[in-house]
């Protein structure tokens, strides 16, 4: 038994009307997601990076030379408001660790960059963070991290 097992326990007690089975993976999910939240920030941190600066690096890095793109763009892959893109662009040029220019395509635009320095943080940081995941994945037995990928999928294309 578990922490969501009692919770199911105690819905099925106070509510048998419902079936509550959903609970057992959708609460598992959520507990699992704040677990690996905490663990993944962790090597975060020790880079001296938060999340959203982590996923900022990461996006330009993954962009490929010269690792720019606009904060629109930015914003797109890592999934957040151009206004939370900004407040993160700015943190990591206050470090050192991205750059803004003006866009060449665009006289009103403007283009996010990697620095030096950004770079390789954010190798260091990546290289950290596999192993990491590696390490997190690696719980599971292979056959079991082989179905779950499949059905994640699955899942997160029927939401959208």
């Amino acid at each position: 038994m578990d922490h969501v097992d009692g919770i199911i326990e105690e819905w099925e007690r106070e509510r048998p009307d419902l079936d509550v089975s959903p609970i057992g993976i959708i609460g598992r999910l959520h507990r699992l997601a704040a677990a690996l939240t905490d663990e993944l920030t962790e090597i975060y941190r020790e880079h001296g990076l938060g999340e959203g600066e982590f996923d900022v690096l990461a996006a330009l890095r993954r962009a490929g030379e010269p690792f720019e793109r606009a904060p629109g763009d930015l914003a797109n892959h890592t999934m957040v408001t151009t206004g939370a893109m900004t407040k993160r662009v700015d943190r990591l040029e206050a470090a050192g660790l991205v750059t803004r220019r003006p866009s060449a395509d665009d006289g009103r635009g403007r283009v996010v960059a990697l620095t030096e320095e950004g770079r390789e943080t954010i190798d260091r940081a990546f290289e950290a963070h596999i192993a990491n995941e590696h390490r997190l994945v690696g719980m599971l037995d292979p056959a079991d991290r082989a179905a779950l990928e499949p059905i994640l999928r699955a899942w997160l294309r029927e939401l959208g």
